[in-house]
């Protein structure tokens, strides 16, 4: 710390009080019965004011600079305003001691001997409040909430904006030691509010607000007058009887003494944001200092320690931007910092401090060594095992345990010292005088080695990693660069404050000056960039500046050293600059750079550090291909270019090289045809084609299929020609390629036929068949577009494609339900036992559909199909028997057709059989048996079902769970008896082929004969076991209705019964209803509703 006077001013009476514009551009001193008004910035006195009688003791400023106000002992306070105008005055019973603005509502604490009182603006009248003692000083918390007043009593009474006592704090010498001076802390940063108190019991003690004390009484051995804080809370000011201001820190560790006067100190004040301080003396001296610290640090690679608050020293790691604090609660003199050592010089003592581990990233330090003296040094270095001190032109080796090893006496004085390492114990030191001789000393060896001498003071010095050069930074801001074995000068730079070798790299230095960085790379132009501060370090790309009081680690991307390598084709020398720190795009640029240079090792690494795959790739072949034996550089930098898309200088190499077919393939590949004409051999018919077709093919891939098909067709790639078009439907472009391909071209014509087909052009698809003669492909095109007349005129002329014609003609016919026509069709064609299928199959659907009139035709036609078959020795036999049967059955349902017309609305019973008048007297039941008929809901025909019931203790789920259990069923046989006597045929249904035990439900349909009385039908368990539930049908009423079940009779006869409303109907007609309607025909209950 440097304390230097700015201006100084006598007045005639004592100063007691003082107080700065909050804005520090004047200073108000109390001074007699008047108040002086000084400029701050030259300490002219601008007005004396006069307003009190008597002394004035205290002033005071408003935190918003509005207006001030001061205390006399003629009891009286006046307010100013900051135009020097007296606007209020009040008076106390009793001389004014002290006054204080509240920093937030600005409200005015004045007091007096015997009490204290608070105004403000916005009162009519002063607020007072007695006091048990003498008020000797007060003052407000930052956030305005409290008061603390100073007694003479020795007591501290902290009151509210009230006049409230919060808290009393007494302190131990009583009366005996009278407070003061008091002052609140004004930092934002504490976390409670702490309280400074000076007493005449020489003591400075800190309380919190709550009034407990914080650490011990620090002994003064003065009686303090005035106490007051730096604006941040910082430092502590402190004036009284020794004549001397002093300097504290916040926690009252006394750094030095600001200024010594010639009486006693009653005031002493910090200018508001700033390191300059006033002093009021007894005598009426006014003193203004500037307070200048300066900077106590030491930088060793990437750890930086540095002074803190005076007393601390923060060591920090520059890379990991860790910090360490290291607490010496004494004034922090010098700093030394070297690997893992670490030395603080104090006052009375030198601390030797060392890391706990050889991690280059612990930052934890313990001490290791206390040399307690005191010394007297300019420059402070530590070693592995010593301590360097430097005092003017002698330097002296001391141990850690302080004993002096050696000592070197200079010619000048010693203006820079740097360690350059070394073995432990035998260090090297870098030393610069300023006479400009430069020395380098060992510290186990007496003797110093002249390095040079230059004509100019050194002031800063640093040697490059390889220990052969020197940089240099003389008292002109010059620059200079020696080869340390030679002295010769290499050259020089302007504007520099500073310099330092890059550690990684030997060609590399960077220097900082006039606001810009400088970074030299061997004896290429400086590169500048703007940076604020002094650089004290560089390691690989981090800079290491200090700009005021803090060092940063700047980033510097190494490009600029990197191009001015490459510019001259020292690819090696930029790749080691490269991995100082460049971008992505600067390792790209050295890997194409060094690849086009051939230097192929270098490129390797850089494209491994971009990962670039596909160039590494090229690098490997490249390599493997010289190890072949190859040695043509034209070829591999053909090779490159054509990887960088330098296709024309590719093709000019290959081209030089000999290689014009590489030229032509590479073109090709890109799709570049026009240039890869130029590289066709002369006239090759071959190369042509190949050239045609890949052109082809890339226009196809880009979607140009047009243009792909012209090229394809050039080329006699008339398949692929064929592909495209008939893919997209060019009709026409077939039919030319068609035509213009001769008839030997078999399978492009057959490709053709097929895309033909394939569009719906049968026509042009036959006279492509006719032009390579394929007839059979011809019928089966005729027969698959159904132009039948075609194909049978082709059938007539060609005999031996019968089959393929009318076999297929006769499965049309079929399918389109003309099965006459069809079983023709396959007679026609030799089918015979195809034909009689189709015979057999319509018969049979006319007899179940209830046509007996065309079951008679077909019968018919059948028995004319066996009388034809029977022409067949070996059939005869069986053909006759059944021609006989086929006639038979023809007039049988003839005959039938006739009688089934009257007799099909008559109702029947399906539990006797019993036909039933259409007017019955008993209503909808039976006749014969009374069994109740179940019509269909739609219809209203009779339904083959009968109602039948359980027998007593069967339950409904006991009964359906027996149903479920689906005995197997019998297989029917026919029924029907053929009975042939001398003049008639006889068909009847014979009823006792089918055994009535057979089928338990059936026998328990018999009943009594013309019985008046209706027998329902009971099941027993046995019976329900025997039934199917597909035969089965349950109307499951909700309670109280009981369950019914319904057995059908013609179980191939399907009946659906809607799960709603239990309607019944034949199965087609329902599907039919529900399909017009989406709904039961009787209940509209939706097809799509969960809901039963």
């Amino acid at each position: 710390m440097r304390v230097v006077l700015t201006w100084r001013d006598k007045a005639e009476q004592c100063i007691y009080d003082l107080a700065f514009k909050p804005d520090g551009t004047q200073l108000i001193l109390a001074a007699g019965n008047r108040l002086l008004v000084y400029d701050t910035s030259d300490g002219t006195l601008l007005q004396p004011l006069k307003g009190h009688k008597d002394t004035v003791y205290c002033v005071a400023y408003a935190k918003d600079g509005k207006r001030f106000a001061s205390g006399s002992a003629d009891k009286s306070v006046i307010i100013w305003t900051s135009k020097l105008e007296g606007i209020l005055k009040y008076t106390h019973s009793d001389s004014i001691q002290c006054v204080s603005y509240n920093p937030v509502t600005h409200q005015l604490a004045s007091c007096s001997s015997n009490d204290f009182g608070l105004w403000s603006p916005e009162q009519k009248s002063v607020s007072k409040h007695k006091s048990s003692s003498k008020i000797t000083c007060c003052s407000w918390t930052n956030d305005g909430q409290y008061l603390a007043l100073g007694m003479f009593n020795g007591v501290i009474s902290i009151r509210n904006k009230n006049g409230e006592e919060k808290v009393k704090i007494e302190r131990p010498g009583g009366s005996l030691s009278p407070i003061w001076s008091i002052c609140w802390n004004p930092s934002r940063e504490e976390h409670n509010d702490i309280l400074a108190v000076a007493d005449w019991g020489q003591k400075l003690s800190f309380y919190q607000l709550s009034g407990k004390q914080i650490g011990k009484d620090r002994s003064l051995n003065f009686d303090p007058c005035c106490v007051s804080y730096f604006t941040k809370g910082e430092y502590i000011l402190l004036g009284g009887s020794d004549k001397q201001v002093s300097l504290f820190t916040k926690d009252g560790v006394r750094l030095g003494t600001v200024g010594e006067q010639n009486s006693w100190v009653w005031t002493c004040k910090v200018k508001p944001d700033t390191n300059y301080v006033v002093v009021g003396c007894q005598d009426g001296t006014i003193s203004f200092y500037q307070l200048i610290f300066s900077t106590v640090h030491g930088l060793y690679k990437d750890r930086y320690a540095y002074r803190d608050s005076m007393t601390d020293v923060i060591v920090q790691h520059l890379i990991t931007d860790q910090k360490v604090r290291i607490k010496c609660k004494e004034l922090v003199k010098k700093i030394a910092i070297y690997k893992h050592r670490l030395a603080i010089q104090l006052p009375e003592k030198i601390l030797i401090y060392e890391l706990y581990s050889d991690d280059s990233s612990d930052m934890r330090y313990r001490v290791k060594e206390k040399i307690v003296r005191k010394f007297e040094c300019n420059l402070l270095v530590v070693c592995a095992d010593h301590i360097i001190l430097c005092q003017e032109k002698r330097l002296q080796c001391l141990s850690f345990s302080g004993v002096k090893e050696r000592e070197w006496q200079m010619e000048s004085l010693i203006r820079y010292i740097k360690v350059i390492g070394g073995p432990p114990g035998r260090e090297g030191l870098l030393v610069g005088l300023k006479n400009g001789q430069i020395l380098k000393i060992f510290v186990d060896n007496l003797f110093a080695i002249v390095l040079l001498k230059q004509a100019t003071a050194v002031r800063c010095l640093d040697m490059s990693a390889s220990r052969n050069k020197l940089a240099v930074v003389d008292e002109n801001d010059t620059c200079l660069v020696y080869d340390i074995y030679t002295k010769e000068l290499l050259f020089q730079e302007p504007n520099a404050n500073s310099v330092a070798w890059n550690t990684q790299c030997e060609d590399m230095l960077c220097f900082s000056g006039g606001g810009y960085l400088n970074i030299k790379a061997s004896t290429f132009p400086v590169h500048q960039q703007k940076l604020q501060g002094f650089v004290v370090g560089y390691n690989g790309s981090k800079i290491f500046c200090l700009h005021v009081f803090s060092m940063s680690a700047v980033e510097v991307p190494q490009s600029a050293p990197m191009y001015q390598y490459l510019d001259r084709k020292l690819f090696k020398e930029a790749y080691q600059i490269a991995c100082l720190g460049v971008t992505d795009t600067d390792w790209r640029e050295l890997a194409m750079e060094a690849l086009e240079g051939l230097e192929f090792e270098t490129a390797k690494k850089a494209f491994t550090r971009v990962q670039d795959l596909r160039y590494l790739e090229l690098i490997n072949s490249i390599e493997e291909r010289k190890k072949r034996g190859e040695s043509n550089n034209d070829l591999f930098l053909a090779d490159v270019f054509s990887y960088q898309g330098k296709f024309h200088e590719a093709a000019k190499l290959y081209k030089r090289s000999g290689h014009e077919n590489l030229a032509l393939d590479m073109y090709t590949d890109l799709r570049m045809f026009e240039y890869a004409k130029d590289f066709l051999g002369s006239g090759d018919p071959k190369e042509t084609k190949m050239l045609i077709t890949k052109q082809a093919d890339w226009a196809r891939n880009i979607n140009e299929p047009k243009a792909a098909v012209e090229m394809y067709i050039s080329a006699g790639e008339h398949l692929k020609a064929i592909e495209i078009s008939g893919d997209h439907g060019w009709v026409d472009t077939l039919i030319d390629i068609a035509r213009k391909l001769d008839k030997a071209e078999r399978e492009p014509l057959l490709m053709c036929a097929h895309y033909f087909k394939k569009l719906d052009n049968p026509g042009y698809a036959a006279e492509t068949y006719l032009k390579i003669g394929d007839l059979k492909s011809l019928i089966q095109l005729h027969v698959e577009t159904q132009r039948w007349d075609e194909a049978f005129t082709l059938g007539e002329k060609h005999p031996e494609f019968k089959d393929d014609i009318y076999v297929p003609y006769a499965h049309w016919l079929a399918e389109n339900d003309r099965f006459e026509e069809a079983q023709k069709a396959f007679h026609k064609a030799g089918r015979k036992g195809e034909a009689v299928r189709v015979l057999e199959q319509l018969t049979h659907n006319s007899v179940v559909e209830s046509r007996f009139n065309d079951a008679a035709c077909y019968y018919w036609m059948l028995s004319m199909q066996c009388l034809d078959i029977a022409q067949d020795p070996a059939q005869k036999d069986v053909m006759l028997s059944k021609f006989h049967h086929f006639q038979h059955l023809a007039e049988l349902y003839h005959g039938y057709h006739a009688i089934q017309r009257y007799t099909e609305l008559v109702p029947l019973c399906y539990r006797c059989s019993t036909n039933n008048p259409l007017l019955n007297n008993l209503g909808n039941v039976c006749i014969n048996c009374r069994q109740p008929f179940v019509f269909s809901a739609s219809s209203y025909e009779v339904l083959h079902l009968v109602e039948f019931y359980l027998e007593e203790g069967i339950t409904d789920e006991e009964a359906v769970s027996l149903i479920d259990l689906e005995a197997p069923r019998h297989k029917h046989e026919n029924k029907w008896q053929e009975i042939t006597s001398n003049n008639s045929q006889t068909l009847r249904l014979d009823e006792t082929m089918d055994s009535m035990g057979d089928d338990p439900f059936t026998a328990k349909l018999s009943f009594e004969q013309g019985g008046s009385e209706f027998v329902p039908v009971v099941v027993s368990r046995s019976v329900l076991r025997s039934m199917s539930r597909r035969d089965v049908l349950i109307k499951r009423w909700p309670p109280p209705l009981k369950w019914q079940y319904f057995r059908s009779l013609l179980p191939d006869a399907s009946i659906t019964m809607c799960p709603s409303c239990f309607q019944m109907f034949h199965s087609e007609d329902y599907e039919l209803l529900v399909l017009q309607h989406t709904c039961c025909p009787y209940c509209r209950r939706r097809v799509d509703d969960p809901s039963p």
